[in-house]
């Protein structure tokens, strides 16, 4: 996945924060890159220096430099840190890190640890180094829920990329709503439209759209589940349909408030709808 530069990005959280760290270890004998010019020149690239200790006045090892700035940028600049971990492993990739035999060589237990820590985030890593979002064509029932989880987690922080799964060819409500209905009746209506489908969803797990008629003393959550399905199809209806994975994925006119207004709205109700489903299977 790509930042609006077309710059890769990968997902960050504090287990890949860890994990990440680890991979640029300082050597314990000998040297081993990359270095910390190596370092601090992605760090300048992704905009990060306000959250590297170097820039403090601290003196830190590689690691401990890598952890802090991340650890800064995942409350202060989420997009930003996305951009520098993809920057981080292609340049270990680039410098053996993930090659046996390589002086830079990170270690099997390094690699083993940011796999497992990039795939609770729906990406794979592979041992050579190659990072990925996980193709969701190719998964269903549980691992399907899981990794769609994962985006919706990347979505409420507002992160473009995960609302839009380039790649795929739908958006994050709309995979969401497929898995759904597939999930409940072994298949989902392909040429349906979004309000359709995104409906049949709802209905599926239990929730009310406006079709659903009111009734006298019904919850409140009723109410509720209306309201975030016509949000689904305001947010749809916002969508450059030409242009995901080719520009700016929103029309014209979408500013970027109402763009990650959406983007987290869509984390919301593919957040509930999976939770309905979860209860219900």
């Amino acid at each position: 996945m790509n930042s609006k530069d077309g710059r890769p990005r990968a997902p960050v959280n504090d287990a890949i924060i860890i994990a990440v760290s680890r991979l640029v270890d300082d050597a314990q004998t000998g040297t081993r890159e990359p270095s910390h010019s190596d370092i601090e020149f992605q760090i300048i690239r992704s905009f990060l220096t306000t959250g590297d200790p170097k820039s403090q006045g601290q003196t830190v090892g590689k690691a401990k430099r890598v952890r802090g700035t991340l650890s800064w940028a995942l409350e202060n600049a989420p997009d930003n840190a996305e951009v520098f971990v993809a920057a981080l492993i292609s340049m270990l990739r680039g410098k053996g890190g993930f090659r046996k035999g390589s002086p830079n060589y990170v270690g099997e237990d390094a690699i083993a640890d940011a796999i497992e820590a990039f795939r609770g985030e729906g990406f794979e890593l592979s041992t050579e180094g190659e990072l990925h979002p996980t193709s969701l064509d190719t998964l269903d029932g549980a691992p399907l829920s899981d990794a769609l989880e994962a985006y919706v987690r990347r979505a409420r922080r507002g992160s473009e990329d995960a609302a839009l799964l380039v790649g795929v060819g739908k958006d994050l409500l709309e995979a969401t709503a497929a898995h759904v209905i597939s999930t409940r009746f072994g298949q989902y209506p392909q040429q349906a439209n979004f309000p359709t489908l995104l409906g049949q969803a709802f209905v599926a797990v239990g929730m009310a759209t406006p079709l659903t008629p009111a009734t006298p003393g019904e919850p409140p959550q009723c109410r509720l589940q209306r309201a975030m399905y016509e949000a689904g199809c305001a947010v749809n209806a916002l969508r450059n349909k030409q242009g995901t994975g080719h520009g700016r994925p929103w029309l014209s006119t979408v500013s970027e408030s109402d763009a990650r207004a959406a983007i987290q709205l869509m984390g919301i109700i593919a957040g509930f709808l999976l939770g309905a489903l979860k209860a219900q299977v």
